[in-house]
Order: C-alpha cells, then sequence, then structure tokens
C-alpha cells in the first residue's frame, strides 16, 4: 500500500505527518521519491503554478524565495525549504538513504549531496529559464547550450564517481538519495528546453543506474503521482500537467 497522501483537503494538515508543497516534475520529485522509498507517511499538498501560488503570501511565509519544494516536518521550527537540506534532513531523520554521521563514508557522501545540489541541480534551473538573467534571444539560447556543455561535464563526474565505488549506485551496492537526485536531474536535462543536447549514453554506467532505478516499485509510485509517464529517466517526457518545470 503507498505511503503517500493525497487527500482531498490538503489544507487540512494531519497531525504529525510530513506535508511537501510542490507542483509537477519540480524538484518536489526527488524529495517524494525518497518519502516514498523510506516509506513514511506525507501530505502532498499542490501549489498551482499557473495562478502563481507559489508567489502567494500564504507559500511566501513557507519559503519567501518562492521556490519549490517545501517540506513542513513536525517538531521542526519552520519549514524546510532547498532540496538538499531536506534530503539530508530526512536521511538522518530515518536513518535511511544515506551514511550515519559516524559513517567514514558521509564525507563522500556530503560532498557529492552538495555538488548535485549546488552545482549541477542549479545550472540545471538556469538552463530552464535563461531569460530570468539575460535577455530572451539569442543570448538566452547562448547561456542555456553553454550550460548544458557544464552540466554533460558534472554528468561525466558523476558516472567515473559510479565507476570507482564499484557501483551499481554512486556510493557503491547501497542506494541513496544521491542516486534518486542524480536520475531526477538526469530527467530534467533532457528535457525542459533542453530536448536533443543531452543524453546518458556516454555516461555507461550513469545509464545503467537510472535505469536499475526504473525498476523501483517506490519510484514507479512517486513517478505516477507526479504525472510521470514511460521511463522517467532514460527515455524521458515532458509531463503536460498544468504548473510543471517548464
Amino acid at each position: 500500500m503507498p505511503t503517500s497522501s493525497n487527500p482531498n483537503r490538503p489544507d487540512q494538515p494531519v497531525a504529525g505527518t510530513y506535508r511537501l508543497h510542490g507542483s509537477p516534475d519540480s524538484a518536489n520529485l526527488v524529495v517524494r521519491l525518497v518519502l516514498e522509498e523510506i516509506k513514511t507517511p506525507y501530505q502532498y499538498v499542490p501549489v498551482d503554478r499557473l495562478r502563481s501560488e507559489q508567489n502567494s503570501a500564504a507559500y511566501l511565509k513557507l519559503n519567501p524565495q518562492g521556490l519549490i519544494p517545501v517540506l513542513e516536518v513536525p517538531g521542526q521550527d519552520a519549514p524546510l525549504f532547498e532540496t538538499g537540506a531536506i534530503l539530508l534532513h530526512l536521511v538522518d531523520a530515518h536513518g535511511h538513504l544515506g551514511p550515519a554521521v559516524d559513517s567514514s563514508e558521509r564525507g563522500r557522501f556530503l560532498k557529492w549531496l552538495f555538488f548535485i545540489s549546488n552545482t549541477l541541480h542549479s545550472e540545471l534551473r538556469i538552463s530552464f529559464k535563461p531569460y530570468k538573467y539575460v535577455a530572451e534571444g539569442k543570448a538566452a539560447d547562448d547561456l542555456s547550450d553553454g550550460l548544458i556543455g557544464q552540466i554533460a561535464r558534472s554528468f561525466e563526474l558523476l558516472d567515473r564517481e559510479i565507476s570507482a565505488s564499484g557501483g551499481p549506485y554512486l556510493m557503491g551496492q547501497d542506494l541513496t538519495c544521491l542516486d534518486l537526485y542524480v536520475a531526477c536531474c538526469a530527467r530534467w536535462a533532457q528535457i525542459y528546453r533542453n530536448e536533443g543536447k543531452w543524453a546518458p549514453l556516454g555516461t555507461p554506467n550513469l545509464r545503467r543506474m537510472i535505469e536499475k532505478l526504473e525498476g523501483r516499485p517506490a519510484v514507479n509510485r512517486a513517478c505516477s503521482l507526479e504525472g510521470i509517464r514511460g521511463l522517467p529517466f532514460s527515455e524521458p517526457k515532458p509531463v503536460t500537467l498544468p504548473g510543471t518545470t517548464a
């Protein structure tokens, strides 16, 4: 039975339950993947980006940047935002999908988590909407194209790390939130303004990893809830629901 919750009244909090605010195929996807993998109940609260709900006064109280996702965490004095911070909190709170604080693998885990969050994911976000940084037209296209080259190099680094760890995952034999995060980034790098610019064919270790993830029940549940059909990472198709990343 799925652990996720999509209640008819998401505005009514359930005591002691996570509340994930997101929109289809946005960064909330990786948070949902982790929540499904750790099998913990949560409420999903849709943010209607067509109506700019992420800029509403109510949402800005959760995240003053107006960005998605936000995770409301029982017992925390403020909602969590920043994807990397949310993932790290969940890993430590549940003792799953990442090494313990006193593990010898902890430093390696942290450096790749922040690399994915601060470098790879950040550059992907700019490549989706370069017009936020430069004038729309040739300048925006040039910026997006230039970023894809850098993004491709980041995937090559990750591919080599999978090989060095012995695979099939980034940290070796054990699945972590890093793998789910990388898979989402691989998905987004192939769609949402980046069609045809990059594919995982040149990163065979990465490709095998994302194909392996596509067979996991938790991944299939999360993708279905996000409106994602088919092979989400190796042969992604854009989501056409209102409020998607594009």
